[in-house]
């Protein structure tokens, strides 16, 4: 079954026969294991489907400390003698967080149970640490969402909308997020400070939050230019600054530290690894949000409308002739729906569809070999769940 256009698809769903055809799909899937992307969701094998339920577990166990982390940052605002405000921000903290899928912040949590696991390390103290390490992590990507929304004028994140948007909230949005990244120190200060790897975590958050307020910048000037100008530097570098860091590298590099590795070499390959993480979350992403169904994204696709360097744009400009070419730049980075039509109708013109799923497949073979090679003392399991957890990807 091959379906080259997303309207097309949305047409059959509505038909009758549908039921029949995605039964008919499912079969074939279960039969050979295969994956129609974006036809149908993957049929996962039954060790697969246990591995996931543990998951849930495991997100279930991470979210237990969430009220305290909303308590303790409400009364570290107050120490301001505002009682408003300490509200306001315990109300801005609940809105982000509780919609998280919380895998993120479980990852560091899983790297550390993989790192110590075996030794005397792995106490109900330290396994908190590493709990309170992963919503520290929780707290750096709403800081950075809701940057990313205000200047990409986002709608919607995580099927609701995006705080800015919110009729009490608008550009205060602002000093919330420079309060949630606040909130980070304030909880590594109380936890942390007297472990030996203090210093490096707090120059962890430190140093990938500035490198991806580096890539939102690169992003936002980027933008501006026109599309003829886009390249896969450009988008290389976005990236690896804006992506790859903050979200892959530093929720493993977080748990090495906590869990005292010091050997450079496990160091460099997890972060070899988590860049090309990057790379294939960020195609993905940017393929959601032209062809995804925002149902299932939560979030509604901008990037056309926005004159953003994605990897769809970049591939379309290096595949398409001098028509397809004066078709981009007349008409992306336009809001007129039917021009964002047009843009569309020429990716698939260009195949891209099809040039994608050839991608997903081999990349994710390449990571997965990576990771098998990585040295030993690298959190292997984690990086394998964190791969898989692209794969099945639920971005919201």
């Amino acid at each position: 079954l091959k379906l080259k256009s997303v309207a097309k698809m949305n047409l059959i769903k509505r038909t009758t026969v549908w039921p029949l055809i995605r039964n008919t799909v499912f079969a074939v899937e279960k039969e050979y294991s295969r994956r129609f992307y974006p036809i149908v969701n993957t049929i996962l094998p039954l060790e697969q489907q246990s591995q996931i339920s543990l998951l849930h577990e495991e997100i279930k166990e991470f979210t237990n400390p969430y009220t305290d982390v909303l308590n303790e940052l409400t009364e570290a605002a107050e120490r301001g003698e505002s009682k408003v405000a300490a509200e306001w921000f315990r109300k801005a903290l609940h809105y982000n967080l509780s919609v998280s899928s919380k895998k993120n912040g479980l990852m560091t949590v899983l790297a550390y149970k993989e790192l110590v696991r075996g030794g005397n390390q792995l106490t109900t103290e330290n396994l908190r640490l590493s709990h309170l390490l992963g919503w520290c992590l929780e707290l750096q990507h709403c800081t950075i969402l809701i940057t990313d929304d205000i200047i990409d004028n986002s709608t919607t994140r995580r099927d609701q909308l995006c705080w800015h948007r919110r009729d009490d909230v608008g550009l205060n949005a602002i000093n919330d997020a420079l309060l949630f990244e606040n909130g980070i120190y304030e909880l590594l200060r109380r936890h942390f400070r007297h472990l030996h790897c203090y210093v490096q975590l707090l120059e962890l958050f430190q140093q990938n939050t500035f490198k991806c307020m580096l890539g939102q910048s690169l992003d936002m000037l980027i933008s501006r230019r026109n599309v003829s100008t886009f390249s896969v530097e450009a988008y290389t570098s976005i990236v690896r600054n804006k992506t790859s860091s903050h979200f892959f590298y530093l929720p493993i590099a977080l748990a090495l530290h906590l869990a005292g590795i010091s050997e450079q070499q496990i160091y460099d390959d997890c972060e070899r690894i988590t860049f090309e993480f990057g790379n294939f979350c960020q195609a993905q992403n940017d393929f959601l949000d032209c062809f995804g169904d925002p149902n299932e994204t939560g979030k509604l696709g901008t990037d056309i409308q926005a004159n953003k360097c994605t990897w769809l744009a970049v591939k379309c400009m290096e595949r398409a002739d001098e028509r397809q070419r004066s078709i981009m730049e007349k008409f992306y980075g336009k809001n007129d729906p039917q021009e964002v039509a047009r843009v569309k109708e020429l990716y698939e013109e260009l195949d891209l569809i099809e040039i994608y799923t050839k991608y997903e497949k081999e990349t994710y073979n390449n990571i997965e070999t990576m990771i098998f090679q990585a040295c030993n003392g690298a959190p292997r399991k984690t990086l394998l769940k964190m791969l898989n957890q692209i794969n099945q990807r639920d971005i919201k």
